[in-house]
């Protein structure tokens, strides 16, 4: 993709979240038991060439802070709780998104004993990134969808 096509994309999230949100949005970045991969490209999204605070977009260490829990992985027996107790932190409205493949049903780790299954076996999920990762521009275009079919729904002013 062309750096004059993440522009505009990136303007296109911009002008839709501020339109539909009226500020920025924060995320809050669950890693559930994942092969890092998909860290590795969300990490991407914020080195210089994607630099997605410049539309608006940034990670927060807090879930008391954040508008959206990005889960990653499938969800590993030992990280039910915390990313129960993630979400619940959260104030509203808030929006969970499964970014990759093994977060939708576990992927090549499904029917381990170790794994509890997709993020929809723990928390409702608004949106699925799909991919094995997904790479930066999926992740940003889901986000985008995110938050325009969120605000077409009536779930944001």
């Amino acid at each position: 993709m062309a750096d004059e096509d993440i522009a505009q994309l990136g303007k296109l999230f911009e002008d839709t979240l501020y339109r539909h949100l009226g500020r920025s949005l924060s995320i809050r970045m669950v890693d559930a038991g994942s092969c890092n991969g998909c860290e590795m490209e969300v990490n991407a999204l914020s080195n210089p060439y994607y630099d997605l605070e410049r539309f608006g977009l940034h990670f927060v260490a807090s879930p008391r802070h954040a508008d959206v829990l990005m889960v990653s992985g499938p969800v590993t027996r030992n990280m039910v709780e915390a990313l129960k107790r993630t979400h619940d932190a959260m104030p509203e409205p808030k929006w969970v998104v499964a970014i990759g493949d093994c977060a939708r049903d576990g992927g090549c780790f499904a029917g381990s004993y170790a794994v509890a299954g997709g993020v929809e076996a723990v928390l409702k999920v608004d949106l699925h990134i799909s991919g094995c990762p997904p790479n930066p521009i999926q992740l940003l275009q889901g986000l985008q969808a995110l938050v325009h079919q969120s605000a077409m729904d009536g779930e944001v002013a």
